[in-house]
């Protein structure tokens, strides 16, 4: 392995909470891979950020009444309080709104810009004659040529994952004003990635280690051949284009945004150092290596286009690898922020404190690392009762309970060692090396399982030596069982602190173990972690069970809010077909006195109603049994149609029909009058 390396997890739009699809995207495993670098010695350089220009930043702005400067203040300083709650070990949480971005971004145009590297062309671009601006790709949605989405974006189809280009799109509209956009001519810089494909081609050729879902479609990408593409957008949002005569012109925020990673370095040695010195260390050196860790849309920005901005600028160190992940669904269906389907990690860390390393153990577990996976909170529950619980927790509690029992809390030594011994310390050794392999090539799954079966070496160790029977007749084996127990819950706390660092650093402290160190993990598969007599602390469990109202209200939380979107999105029906004032006239509307009110026999949604008419009592049957009950009813006044013809309803003559008024949640209001009248009152 390298002993220097970059490790960048994706800038996430400041519009929105963080919520679980970003962190098995991307932030969990990126930072499985960044603690096992630090535990093996390496110097890392961490960074992430907010990305804090670009449409989705307006969008939201308009969408909350804020300013963009508003809205990316306000989840910027919640986004990076949510990944410092739930341990995500950064060693810088930067944002692309600071002066040293935009002069970072606007130095790395100039450089490309001064070396001839962009094509200055005018084109015709979608403009928006009611809003009165061009269109960046975001502000234009039509359908997908190649799958047929209707809500495709105009630089990417986010169901089928094919880039595209405004013009592409069938039916376009403005997501400003619904319109349909017209074409105006506009100057902007293109990178010009036809001519840059052989070099392209070579670098992704040369990665064929990447995962199968990067290369496959980087491979597309290129087989259907690169164009050129703007690295300038007309808008009033963003980092200025750095070139006389260029007002309302910004950089393509998929041009400056990934040059964030490079000024979060430099915003890192500030805030250390006081100065950005020796940031081309993390970013020039050859010796460095550069890691990407994105989810599966971001693909081709961080293996093409960036890669191809970086050749352009000519002295930076490109990508070596991008462990790139697929989605994550949840309860069935697909996250969506814009349908409040998602479970938000500021609200989890709220609902469900101390359990940040569940959250963390059940996304790895279920990552999508090659497919699309799935979260459901039975699942989250049975994976914490059945496995952290039962399995990891069950092991280290009775490790320390029993040496507390039968050791006076102390290591004790051992002795002589059976062939069961030998065999179980000889599987101890091995597993470090195993986990490590599988880290260092991105299979965090099949590492969090080793961890795992560590686990289990410990309870199959304990239960086939039995401790609580030898102690009957030989306390010194029992001293030698015990010994080595601690060892194995020794060695767990070190492989586990990647992924399960608050469960990790409890227990070790339980254990007096400092694993924290630089190059701690050379000594994970020893036998000998423990000293003889060091103390052991008072046993407690490092999880709880978690019991099925925690988990009822959770799912209940989704479908309410679920509900709550649909009614907030759901529109007013549609007008019926113009009626001539004769056709109206001809209805006789009155208001009636409800006299008795009964459920119909055999029907769950039937009242029948006497109502006093200002002639006689009249029957009416109404539908409306779910909403009210028989006796709520008695003594109002309600509207009804006078003269509409009887029929049967259920064996029984309805003479009329009730007026109601249904809401956006499908609930019944009646239409009264605001005073009580006369029975008969005719509605005119």
């Amino acid at each position: 392995m390298s002993k220097r390396y970059t490790v960048t997890a994706a800038l996430i739009y400041a519009n929105g909470p963080i919520h679980i699809g970003h962190l098995a995207g991307c932030y969990v495993p990126a930072d499985i891979y960044v603690r096992y670098l630090r535990a093996k010695g390496a110097e890392v350089a961490f960074v992430s950020g907010t990305d804090e220009h670009g449409v989705p930043i307006t969008i939201r702005a308009k969408k909350e009444g804020l300013t963009p400067q508003a809205v990316v203040d306000k989840y910027y300083t919640q986004i990076k309080q949510s990944f410092a709650d739930f341990g995500i070990s950064f060693d810088v949480y930067s944002r692309t709104s600071l002066p040293v971005h935009h002069e970072t971004s606007q130095a790395f145009f100039k450089t490309i810009y001064d070396k001839d590297g962009f094509v200055e062309e005018t084109s015709e671009q979608y403009y928006d004659e009611v809003a009165q601006q061009f269109l960046a790709d975001r502000y234009i949605i039509g359908t997908c040529p190649v799958c047929a989405n209707p809500n495709a974006y105009g630089d990417q189809c986010e169901r089928c994952g094919t880039a595209l280009s405004p013009l592409e799109l069938k039916e376009p509209h403005s997501t400003l004003s619904g319109s349909k956009p017209v074409l105006k001519s506009t100057k902007n810089w293109y990178l010009p990635l036809d001519r840059m494909q052989p070099e392209i081609d070579k670098y992704v050729g040369s990665h064929t280690e990447w995962k199968t879902n990067v290369f496959g479609q980087c491979q597309s990408w290129l087989k259907e051949g690169l164009r050129p593409r703007a690295m300038t957008r007309d808008l009033d949002w963003g980092i200025k284009v750095p070139l006389p005569d260029t007002d309302g012109k910004v950089l393509y925020v998929w041009f400056e945004a990934p040059i964030g990673y490079i000024s979060a370095t430099k915003d890192w040695l500030i805030q250390k150092n006081g100065t950005d010195a020796g940031w081309e260390t993390w970013w020039k050196d050859q010796d460095t290596e550069l890691v990407h860790f994105i989810g599966k849309d971001n693909i081709v920005f961080h293996c093409i286009i960036f890669p191809a901005t970086l050749m352009a600028e000519g002295s930076y160190i490109l990508p070596s690898n991008v462990p790139a992940n697929e989605f994550m669904n949840l309860e069935g269906d697909k996250i969506s922020t814009s349908r409040n389907w998602a479970v938000w990690l500021h609200e989890y860390l709220e609902e469900l404190p101390g359990k940040q390393d569940v959250l963390r153990y059940v996304l790895t577990a279920n990552a999508p690392e090659t497919k699309d996976s799935e979260f459901t909170w039975k699942d989250f529950q049975t994976r914490n009762n059945s496995e952290l619980v039962a399995i990891y927790g069950n092991f280290v509690n009775r490790a320390v309970v029993l040496t507390h029992k039968y050791c006076d809390g102390k290591v004790p030594a051992r002795g002589e060692l059976t062939e069961f011994d030998q065999e179980t310390l000889a599987s101890l050794a091995d597993f470090p090396a195993k986990i490590a392999e599988a880290v260092e090539n991105y299979r965090f799954r099949e590492g969090l399982a080793l961890l795992m079966d560590l686990a289990r070496l410990g309870n199959k160790y304990l239960a086939e030596t039995q401790p609580w029977q030898v102690i009957k007749t030989d306390a010194e084996r029992v001293n030698t069982i015990m010994n080595i127990a601690l060892q194995i819950a020794a060695n767990l706390s070190i492989v586990s602190e990647p992924f399960l660092p608050f469960t990790a650093e409890k227990l070790q402290q339980q254990l007096g173990l400092n694993a924290n160190d630089k190059g701690v993990w050379q000594s994970a598969g020893r036998a000998d972690l423990l000293p003889d007599g060091a103390v052991i602390g008072e046993a407690f469990l490092l999880f709880e069970k978690i019991e099925d109202s925690v988990i009822e209200k959770q799912i209940q939380k989704l479908h309410d809010a679920k509900k709550m979107n649909e009614l907030a999105t759901k529109s007013v029906p549609a007008l019926k077909p113009t009626v001539q004032f004769d056709d109206f006239s001809k209805l006789d509307l009155r208001i009636g006195t409800i006299l008795e009110a009964e459920k119909v026999p055999k029907s769950d949604k039937l009242l029948k109603f006497l109502v006093d008419d200002g002639f006689e009592k009249r029957t009416i049957l109404s539908g409306i049994a779910k909403h009210f009950t028989p006796e709520e009813m008695i003594g109002r006044q309600v509207t009804f149609i006078a003269n509409l013809a009887p029929r049967k309803i259920m064996g029984q003559e309805s003479n009329g029909m009730i007026l109601m008024a249904e809401d956006r949640d499908g609930s019944l209001s009646l239409l009264q009058p605001h005073k009580e009248v006369w029975a008969g009152a005719s509605i005119s």
